[in-house]
C-alpha cells in the first residue's frame, strides 16, 4: 500500500489561497481513490475532496465546491488540493487518504476507517 505524505498547509487569510498536496510513495495513485478529510475541534473528520483515478471522478464537500479543486499528477504521483477564497470554516487539519480501486461516490466519506492508507495531517489556520 501506498505511502503518503500531505504537505502545504499554512496560515492564510479569509478570501485567500492556498494548495495542499499529497504524495505517493512506495507505489503509485493509479486506480486508487484519494481523499482529504479535514478534522476541527470538537468536530467529527468530514470529507473535504475526493477524487478516483480510476474513473477520473471528483466529489466535492457542499461548502467547498466552486472554491477547491481537486486534480491528479501521475507523472508526479501527486494529488493537489487548490483552496481559493478560503473562509474561517475551512480552520482545521488536512489529512489524505487512500484507498485502491475505489470511486468518489455520494457517500465516499461516510466511512473514514475503510480508507486504508493516511498521511500526516497538515494544518490550514484561516484568519479574518
Amino acid at each position: 500500500e501506498v505511502q503518503l505524505q500531505a504537505s502545504g498547509g499554512g496560515l492564510v487569510q479569509a478570501g485567500g489561497s492556498l494548495t495542499l498536496s499529497c504524495a505517493a510513495s512506495g507505489g503509485s495513485f493509479e486506480n486508487y481513490a484519494i481523499g482529504w478529510f479535514r478534522r476541527t475541534p470538537g468536530k467529527e473528520r468530514r470529507g473535504v475532496s475526493c477524487i478516483s483515478t480510476v474513473d477520473g471522478g471528483t466529489a466535492y464537500l457542499d461548502s467547498v465546491k466552486g472554491r477547491f479543486t481537486i486534480s491528479s499528477d501521475s507523472a508526479k504521483n501527486t494529488v493537489t488540493l487548490q483552496m481559493t477564497n478560503v473562509q474561517l470554516e475551512d480552520t482545521g487539519v488536512y489529512y489524505c487518504a487512500a484507498v485502491p480501486y475505489s470511486f468518489c461516490t455520494t457517500n465516499w466519506s461516510d466511512y473514514p476507517e475503510g480508507w486504508r492508507s493516511w498521511g500526516q495531517g497538515t494544518q490550514i489556520t484561516v484568519s479574518s
